[in-house]
């Protein structure tokens, strides 16, 4: 996540941040807790072995004694320490009847070694981000909101690159980037912003600031159990943090901002807000993910997420392949489990047969002139699909089969096997990315509108959707767009949602100021497919009246000559500088 900064006002986190993921600050507490109560039981222990060998002594004593008292502890710090020590000397014991006993290296008790002690030369690699936003104001989208600072993490890669967060800057207007130990921040330039895996990349253009640095080594996905630490600038402090822990689960996740499915690395590591970006490391010294959200709920504690380097490489690859990010492409269905014994039965199904029923299929989507609802699948480029959506992942492991189309790229084919009418057919699809009727994301560019006589249309998504109701838009928003936004599916690539978001009250729309964020249907009995169409249709009218046709059989209807003519006083009373957005009048 992110740290936001803000003068005069309590600090904000951006709209952008995982918002469904914060981080719990009693987890960090609760740990330290359980490591004071393990270190307690070491000193214990270590007592215990001292009054054994004292009565010992006392029996028969030995013929040399080097020191009293408790043994010296270990510079390294019971708390931080997270690895047994395994190197080349052997382990050193106490005394025991007068002769020193030496153990062989794999069989070490107490004394541990900190995996931050390994990946200490790649840490300077790490870098701090400064990120100043301006939001765009969906609510009133002929202008942008009050800028704001943020800080995160990030780190240096190969080809003068650095890595962090798309959340971390977002509507960014301007990104600084500081070594650690340095006192200059330096302008950096953002080069791809991957929504759907919350991947950012940029690049400094002074050569000062790559000198005396090392980029990061990718290391392979991490198994669970494998030790981990994330590096970074969270709150708290202003030089660099060192957390510790072990990789505690590898599955599908929800990406928060992208609103996307992608694979993820769930970790016990203590990450809070401003560790966004930065890297985590395996007990080699090499990065094996990318910190980007953590789970808030009042009966979980210590749970952490990380992009791992499989998702990593994709974004790199297909920026490296296409000059751009071209996103990580869907099979574009919906599909159903095949669980049940006798829907196998009743669907044909031979009991050697393994799959999952297709639903729905996006109209937008290549496959849907080859595949059909109801259409099993039965395996994905070779892989058999079982009948709860799981594919083999690893030894003792399964995974969605959505992670085999993740690993493709935009523009690829894949061959889909399918059961339909009992016969088996084959088809090679060429992979696409999602279009949704309601985006998640604008890519960064500002919202679309169109004003006549003080009625404001524009297209919903996500951000229109949180601008309006807050956070919890998927509780507070009306229940049609709600519906539309969970299950609709676009009929064309260049179709929109287009509501009216507000009327701007004037003497020409008396009656209508109660209509708010309400579809818009159909004008004079033609439907409105996006909100260029709208616009073209309402300024090329030459009839005498507008009659828009709305969600709920509410109707609208304006005289089409004293609409044109009032929306100029409009704007000028709203300070509004235009009467549509740069984007529709090209």
């Amino acid at each position: 996540m992110v740290e936001t900064r803000k003068r005069g006002r309590n600090s904000k986190s951006p709209a952008s941040t995982t918002e469904a993921m914060d981080f719990q600050y009693s987890a960090t507490t609760s740990q330290n807790e359980s490591i004071t109560a393990q270190n307690d039981v070491l000193v214990a222990a270590n007592d215990a072995v001292l009054d054994a060998t004292a009565n010992n002594d006392a029996k028969n004593p030995p013929a040399a004694r080097r020191g009293r008292g408790r043994p010296r502890k270990s510079g390294a710090g019971h708390t931080e320490d997270t690895e047994p020590h395994m190197g080349a000397s052997p382990e050193r014991r106490p005394y025991q009847n007068g002769t020193m006993v030496v153990e062989p290296p794999p069989q070490p008790v107490a004394k541990w070694e900190s995996v931050a002690a390994r990946v200490v030369p790649a840490m300077d690699a790490v870098v701090k981000v400064f990120c100043v936003h301006t939001e765009p104001n969906y609510s009133l989208p002929w202008q942008r909101k009050r800028q704001y600072s943020s800080s995160s993490s990030g780190f240096v890669i190969g080809g003068k690159r650095v890595l962090t967060n798309a959340h971390s800057v977002e509507h960014h207007t301007q990104v600084k980037l500081k070594k650690r130990g340095s006192d200059t921040k330096y302008l950096a330039t953002v080069l791809a912003i991957g929504t759907e895996c919350d991947i950012a990349l940029l690049t400094v253009d002074d050569e000062e600031f790559w000198k005396g640095v090392s980029p990061v080594e990718f290391g392979d996905l991490p198994a669970l159990q494998d030790a981990v630490t994330v590096v970074g600038y969270p709150i708290g402090g202003d030089t660099i943090s060192v957390t510790s822990g072990v990789v505690s689960r590898i599955e599908i996740l929800s990406y928060a901002h992208g609103s996307t499915e992608l694979l993820g690395v769930q970790i016990d590591a203590a990450i809070n807000s401003g560790n966004s970006g930065g890297p985590a490391f395996n007990d080699k010294g090499k990065c094996v993910g990318i910190a980007f959200q953590s789970l808030k709920h009042e009966d979980a504690e210590n749970i952490g997420y990380v992009i791992p380097t499989p998702v990593i490489r994709h974004f790199i690859q297909d920026y490296e392949k296409n000059g751009a990010y071209t996103g990580f492409p869907i099979l574009g269905v919906e599909w159903q489990k095949m669980e049940n014994p006798d829907l196998r039965l009743a669907m044909g199904m031979k009991p050697d047969q393994k799959g999952v029923r297709i639903r729905r299929i996006e109209p937008t989507a290549p496959e849907s002139n080859l595949l059909k609802p109801s259409d099993i699948i039965l395996s994905f480029d070779g892989v058999n699909v079982a009948n709860d959506g799981t594919v083999p992942f690893r030894h003792g492991e399964r995974i969605g089969f959505s992670y085999l189309v993740s690993q493709k790229y935009t523009g690829d084919t894949a061959l889909v096997k399918v059961l339909r009418d009992s016969k088996i057919l084959e088809y090679n699809i060429k992979l696409a990315t999602h279009k949704r009727l309601i985006p998640a994301h604008t890519n960064g560019k500002p919202p679309s509108y169109y004003i006549i006589a003080g009625f404001v249309f524009t297209a919903v998504s996500v951000p229109y959707l949180r601008s309006e109701y807050g956070k919890d838009y998927d509780f507070d928003a009306p229940v049609k767009l709600l519906d539309k936004h969970l299950h609709a599916m676009a009929e064309s690539i260049d179709e929109q949602l287009v509501v009216v978001s507000q009327v701007l009250v004037a003497d020409i729309n008396i009656g209508y100021e109660e209509i708010v964020n309400t579809q818009v249907i159909a004008l004079n009995g033609k439907p409105v497919k996006n909100l260029k169409s709208l616009a073209n249709m309402v300024e090329n009218c030459t009839d005498e009246y507008l009659k828009f046709e709305l969600e709920y059989q509410q109707i609208a209807v304006l005289q089409t000559k004293a609409a044109k003519a009032a929306t100029l006083d409009i704007l000028t009373t709203h300070c509004i500088s235009s009467a549509m957005s740069d984007d529709l009048k090209t």
